[in-house]
């Protein structure tokens, strides 16, 4: 599953499953623009990249903002070229029990992990038309497809984002444009590590007795973006371990 020649943008790829992403991608010959709120993590995935032989650039900037992204968008034209491969990556989690959530905190959710897909993908798909072929990946959650407590305006942010998948799918079918999403199990990242859950006691309780790796998304999207996909759009591709049996 060769990308050589194609370009990628992967968002929120200065750690955890964006870089790792970001890793496959480039070692399966793509170049690889990563995009992160976090500039020096960025450099440091491209850093990665470019030491294992690939070629990426850094690019710092919000995805949930319409005039960061055009300006990102316009750097990554500049020093790749055109963008026909997107992987809606960046996001944001944490834990607030329903009746504590404020209408702030659910507009923040909302804007980073719904209206971030949503701006980065609408500035980006023009490349993918002009070239008659294109890749668009959004990391979703299985939160979304089981529920989550504490997490309403996670699961819904997310579950906005498959929805978002589905309804592009449909709409640009025949393009040469597919449109799928990756809703992980329960990952191994520094965002959970972050969070108030003891990481080894919850992955005993998977299916698989061990919590996901970023390169077992990056695996799953990897196919997705590849050639060998043509037939594949608005699916769900779901490494869970198991977690979820649709």
């Amino acid at each position: 599953m060769s990308l050589d020649g194609k370009n990628a943008v992967v968002t929120g790829g200065a750690r955890g499953i964006g870089r790792g992403i970001a890793v496959e991608l480039a070692a399966r010959g793509a170049a690889v623009a990563v995009w992160d709120l976090n500039l020096e993590g960025a450099q440091e995935t491209a850093a990665l990249i470019e030491k294992a032989g690939g070629r990426a650039v850094a690019v710092g900037g919000d995805a949930a903002d319409r005039t960061s992204v055009v300006a990102a968008s316009e750097q990554t034209r500049a020093e790749l070229g055109p963008v026909t491969i997107l992987v809606n990556n960046a996001g944001t989690t944490n834990y607030i029990p329903f009746t504590d959530l404020t209408e702030d905190e659910w507009d923040r959710m909302i804007r980073i992990n719904l209206k971030g897909p949503f701006l980065v993908t609408q500035v980006l798909i023009g490349d993918m038309l002009g070239a008659g072929w294109g890749r668009i990946v959004n990391i979703s959650s299985s939160s979304a497809q089981t529920g989550a407590p504490a997490m309403a305006h996670y699961v819904a942010s997310k579950g906005g984002v498959i929805g978002l998948t589905k309804a592009l799918a449909v709409e640009y079918i025949g393009s040469g444009i597919t449109v799928n999403h990756v809703p992980p199990g329960f990952v191994d990242t520094p965002l959970v590590r972050e969070g108030p859950i003891d990481v080894e006691k919850v992955a005993a309780t998977m299916p698989m007795k061990r919590a996901g790796r970023p390169e077992d998304i990056a695996y799953a999207v990897a196919y997705l973006v590849s050639e060998e996909a043509s037939y594949v759009t608005g699916q769900t591709l779901g490494p869970n371990g198991g977690r979820y049996l649709p």
